[in-house]
Protein backbone atom coordinates (compact mmCIF):
# COMPACT_ATOMS: atom_id res chain seq x y z
CA UNK A 1 0.00 0.00 0.00
CA UNK A 2 2.84 2.29 1.32
CA UNK A 3 6.35 1.98 -0.03
CA UNK A 4 9.03 1.98 2.29
CA UNK A 5 9.97 5.40 2.22
CA UNK A 6 6.74 6.80 2.19
CA UNK A 7 6.38 5.23 5.76
CA UNK A 8 9.56 6.70 6.74
CA UNK A 9 8.61 9.90 5.65
CA UNK A 10 5.38 9.65 7.82
CA UNK A 11 7.32 8.58 10.69
CA UNK A 12 9.86 11.49 10.44
CA UNK A 13 7.12 14.18 9.63
CA UNK A 14 5.01 12.63 13.13
CA UNK A 15 8.28 12.91 15.00
CA UNK A 16 9.71 15.89 13.93
CA UNK A 17 5.79 17.60 14.40
CA UNK A 18 5.39 16.44 17.42
CA UNK A 19 8.55 18.06 18.61
CA UNK A 20 7.71 21.37 17.41
CA UNK A 21 4.34 21.46 19.25
CA UNK A 22 5.85 20.53 22.24
CA UNK A 23 8.55 23.57 21.83
CA UNK A 24 6.06 25.78 20.74
CA UNK A 25 3.45 25.23 23.60
CA UNK A 26 6.85 25.24 25.69
CA UNK A 27 7.41 28.41 24.72
CA UNK A 28 4.33 30.05 24.85
CA UNK A 29 3.37 28.34 28.53
CA UNK A 30 3.26 31.64 30.44
CA UNK A 31 1.06 33.33 27.81
CA UNK A 32 -1.50 30.26 28.15
CA UNK A 33 -1.40 30.92 31.47
CA UNK A 34 -2.11 34.50 31.43
CA UNK A 35 -4.76 34.04 28.96
CA UNK A 36 -6.61 31.01 29.09
CA UNK A 37 -7.62 30.28 32.92
CA UNK A 38 -10.05 28.03 33.57
CA UNK A 39 -10.28 26.23 29.59
CA UNK A 40 -10.72 22.75 31.59
CA UNK A 41 -14.31 24.76 32.57
CA UNK A 42 -14.89 24.97 28.64
CA UNK A 43 -13.84 21.44 27.88
CA UNK A 44 -15.85 19.94 30.79
CA UNK A 45 -19.03 21.98 29.32
CA UNK A 46 -18.61 20.57 26.07
CA UNK A 47 -18.16 16.80 27.05
CA UNK A 48 -21.45 17.13 28.87
CA UNK A 49 -23.31 18.60 26.13
CA UNK A 50 -21.58 15.90 24.26
CA UNK A 51 -22.96 13.20 26.44
CA UNK A 52 -26.60 14.55 26.65
CA UNK A 53 -26.99 15.09 23.54
CA UNK A 54 -25.86 11.11 23.20
CA UNK A 55 -28.46 10.05 25.60
CA UNK A 56 -31.33 12.48 24.23
CA UNK A 57 -30.14 10.12 20.79
CA UNK A 58 -30.39 7.06 22.56
CA UNK A 59 -33.14 6.98 24.54
CA UNK A 60 -35.43 8.34 21.65
CA UNK A 61 -34.48 5.17 19.34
Amino acid sequence: MFTKGQLIFAACFVIAFTLAMIWSYRKDIKIHKKHYKNTFIIVISLFLVIVVFALITFSLH
